[in-house]
């Protein structure tokens, strides 16, 4: 059921994101205006949709599930570095490759996915996953993709999406609940996040050469890992694991963990192939592949998670 539900949202979402491209076909707009978009959900949307997740009453429960998607998010990551390190072993892989596979596009997709298919109450939790891949990919991931040793700390601490989480989880560990009127007005702004992630995404496809990426059989490859045969692996051997029965929620938890890993690969990854000049055109190649793909995967990996 929430394979079919999940289906459902995510071709609504592709829905928005031809408007997007449609946009930018007929001439109304250029590609580049998606950086409008992207401003708007970096900085205000998905912001706004963090901290009221957090205006939840607390409990020890909620703290204590909150705790666990936290450590379903390491867990998950500690097995992407062993999983695409044994493929590297058998399958020479660039760095570029190694980050798009590594690191999911979790910010603009989970938060309204989880909205869509589980609830707003249930983005308290993505927001774990949020945390966790914001450090680890401007820690481990800018190194591997600069090829330097090192951290961006200041990357990290300056993170708007970072501090509106830390934020979130002060007001929600403190008991802090802003009034009803803000609450309201940043409610309304989130609910913006899935038409406006969606549109911005249509519009930079709409400036990409699709016909050319799909003719490379490498980015195929580098897809499937991605979207079927690593997220495949990760669900498999965390259900295993039995994490799922650690709390009355724990399935649902997970499967949020999860579901972020199901993502296409992050565009995080093409922004800092272009800020450390690597091969800024190949990672938005697999990117784009992956997004398209995505529509297709997510559904089958749910179902897998769920037999």
């Amino acid at each position: 059921m929430i394979a079919l539900t999940l289906a459902n949202k995510i071709l609504q979402l592709f829905l928005m994101m031809f408007c997007g491209w449609l946009l930018v076909k007929t001439g109304l707009l250029k590609s580049s205006d998606s950086k409008v978009l992207s401003i708007l959900c970096v900085y205000i949307i998905i912001p706004c949709t963090v901290i009221n997740a957090f205006q939840i009453s607390y409990t020890p429960e909620a703290a204590g599930n909150f705790l666990l998607a936290v450590i379903s998010a390491v867990s998950i990551h500690i097995l992407l570095f062993l999983i695409v390190w044994g493929i590297g072993k058998v399958y020479p892989l660039s760095r570029i490759e190694k980050a798009s596979l590594i690191y999911s596009n979790a910010g603009n997709l989970i938060i309204p996915l989880v909205t869509a298919v589980l609830g707003e109450d249930y983005v308290l939790y993505a927001s774990a996953f949020m945390i966790v891949q914001l450090f680890i990919i401007w820690t481990h991931g800018r190194s591997l993709i600069e090829g330097k040793s090192g951290a961006d700390f200041k990357a990290i601490l300056t993170n708007v999406n970072l501090i509106a989480c830390v934020l979130g989880l002060v007001m929600f560990l403190c008991r802090i609940t802003l009034p009803s009127f803000l609450q309201e007005t940043m409610k309304g702004i989130g609910s913006m996040i899935g038409p406006a992630a969606m549109i911005m995404i249509g519009m930079i496809l709409a400036g990409s050469d699709i016909v050319s990426m799909i003719r490379e059989k490498r980015i195929w490859i580098i897809s499937f890992m991605k979207m079927i045969l690593i997220p495949a692996a990760v669900i498999l051997i965390m259900k295993l694991s039995g994490f799922a029965s650690l709390s009355p929620e724990g399935s649902t938890i997970l499967y949020i963990s999860l579901m972020a890993c199901m993502t296409p690969s992050a565009a995080t990854v093409t922004q800092m192939a272009q800020l450390y000049d690597q091969d800024a055109g190949y990672a938005t190649a697999i990117n784009t592949i992956t997004t398209l793909m995505c529509i297709a995967t997510m559904p089958l990996l749910t179902m897998l998670y769920y037999l």
